[in-house]
């Protein structure tokens, strides 16, 4: 399958440059999508873009605008936002190098494939991402997309560079916004020394295969079952785990191998009235 590039450009060690492409290194999400329909019709409903003054309008007559104060906006067509040119808009310049570990993991944004474009960079590639590679650094670079100036940091990966955009200082909330309301009080070491148990029976290694969408999963059952004509049956909430006691909790889990325990039935409650024996012998022949 030939994948389309999201962007077009030159990679650019000093004086060494090469044509690259780079490529999304994800999907954009799962199987199922939804769209919007009239139940009374079974028609999908087209989104029209209007006017409230004089109605609906063409996409292709629209443009963008930026707004600078309540209702007031600069008016900006297609062409002006291409004239705006920097050296990344084409050419990814590495500027530095720098280890895996200065790069906070808040900064790390959506991966990226970067590969040689055409046959001729494939010389000029190489000798970047070998040198990228026994440096055992990060290399960090600049391109535009989106009508944006990204950060890039790239590494080797197989023959080819991952790309990561990374966020700016800008972007990333502090921690301390968030965190300071929690209690600073140390937890009981007991409690510690069950839960690092826990841990350890929990330890594994890390195979993305075994992780699948539940959530996607279950809605096209769903639609199966609906496609097959059945009634959807409403499905039980899930218990409230509120922990009342917490050190029962963590011996438990530690009993069961790490998993929490299955939830018990609640018990059924006893009828006012007593069973004619008749009737429970009925029962156990049936």
């Amino acid at each position: 399958m030939a994948y389309r590039p999201t962007w077009q450009g030159h990679l650019k060690l000093s004086l060494v440059t090469c044509p690259v492409a780079l490529y999304t290194a994800t999907n954009s999400g799962g199987d199922v999508h939804f769209n919007l329909i009239n139940p009374e019709t079974n028609n999908r409903i087209r989104m029209v873009t209007t006017d409230p003054e004089t109605g609906p309008v063409e996409r292709s007559k629209l443009v963008k605008g930026y707004e600078v104060s309540k209702g007031e906006y600069i008016l900006l067509t297609d062409e002006e936002i291409k004239s705006v040119k920097l050296e990344s808009t084409k050419t990814i310049d590495i500027e530095r190098f720098v280890p895996e570990a200065d790069i906070d993991r808040l900064y790390w944004d959506n991966p990226y494939f970067l590969a040689p474009d055409g046959k001729m960079a494939q010389e000029a590639f190489g000798v970047i991402r070998t040198a990228m590679e026994r440096s055992g650094q990060i290399a960090i670079g600049r391109v535009v997309m989106s009508t944006r100036e990204r950060i890039l940091a790239l590494e080797p990966r197989g023959k080819g560079i991952l790309a990561y955009t990374i966020r700016t200082d800008a972007e990333v909330r502090r921690p301390d916004e968030i965190f300071d309301a929690i209690d600073d009080t140390a937890p009981d070491p007991a409690m510690i020394s069950i839960a690092e148990k826990i841990i350890e029976q929990q330890q594994g290694p890390f195979d993305a295969s075994t992780f699948v969408d539940r959530y996607e999963e279950a809605l096209k059952k769903l639609i199966a079952e609906k496609q097959k004509g059945h009634k959807v049956k409403a499905i039980a909430e899930p218990q409230d785990t509120n922990v009342v006691d917490l050190m029962a909790a963590l011996r438990a889990s530690l009993a069961g191998g790490g998993k929490a325990p299955a939830a018990k039935a609640a018990p059924a409650k006893p009828s006012r009235a007593k069973p004619e024996p008749t009737a429970r012998k009925t029962r156990k022949a049936s």
